[in-house]
């Protein structure tokens, strides 16, 4: 489904990833970790397409999208969904809105009510829908988030730090509301430095170190330098 080859970025003289490769399949839950700097954030730019490699290829579904022009890049990031720290809400729109909001910037738009309930249900926050993002706490901002990266039925979802500024019992109910999209046939990689939810979750684990994949590990745990 996702595969880096010998991919390289660099910033001035830094090599913010250096000659990274491996393969992500469809449906596999990821943790991307490493210390400040390792790396991560540059990988999850290189997917969004907010940057390319220097070098390499980043092969998804097939396509080099490093290969893809200015004007298809949009109609790519719409099969993407994304789940970040500071929840990127519209403060002006109720959770209803703001979830149709994936709907609104992408091409498929059949049944987008039933699609918006769904999600909504899926993330258990339906009751919530007439409700604006700050009458919410932390964690029903994130399902909010959640139910927004779902609604179009992504086949990658990617997570940076989901889970940042939530209490431990919150985290492992976000971090489950992910790892039941991957059962169900959606690649997640998530960027953490979140050492319990990797250990307690036990899944392949790609740890990075100034820029290089230095362990890829099967139900793996997260390892401090």
């Amino acid at each position: 489904m996702l595969k880096f080859e010998s991919v390289t970025k660099k910033f001035g003289s830094t090599n913010a990833l250096d000659n990274v490769s491996f393969e992500v399949g469809l449906g596999e839950f990821v943790f991307v970790t490493g210390p400040s700097g390792a790396g991560k954030s540059t990988l999850l730019k290189l997917l969004l397409r907010q940057l390319k490699p220097d070098h390499g290829k980043i092969i998804i579904e097939g396509k080099d999208i490093s290969e893809l022009k200015k004007d298809q890049v949009p109609f790519y990031r719409r099969k993407l969904g994304f789940v970040f720290q500071d929840f990127k809400l519209l403060p002006d729109r109720t959770v209803w809105e703001n979830v149709a909001l994936g709907l609104e910037i992408g091409e498929d738009t059949k049944n987008p009510e039933k699609k918006i309930k769904d999600a909504l249900e899926e993330v258990g926050i339906e009751d919530k829908k007439n409700l604006f993002p700050r009458q919410l706490a932390g964690g029903e901002q994130q399902r909010v988030v959640i139910a927004r990266a779902l609604v179009t039925q992504p086949k990658l979802i990617l997570a940076d730090e989901p889970t940042g500024n939530l209490d431990p019992v919150t985290s492992r109910q976000i971090i489950s509301l992910l790892d039941h999209a991957a059962k169900n046939g959606t690649t997640v990689l998530m960027a953490t430095h979140n050492e319990i939810i990797v250990n307690t979750l036990k899944r392949r684990v790609l740890k990075f170190k100034k820029g290089k994949l230095v362990s890829d590990t099967e139900k793996g745990k997260y390892e401090e330098d």
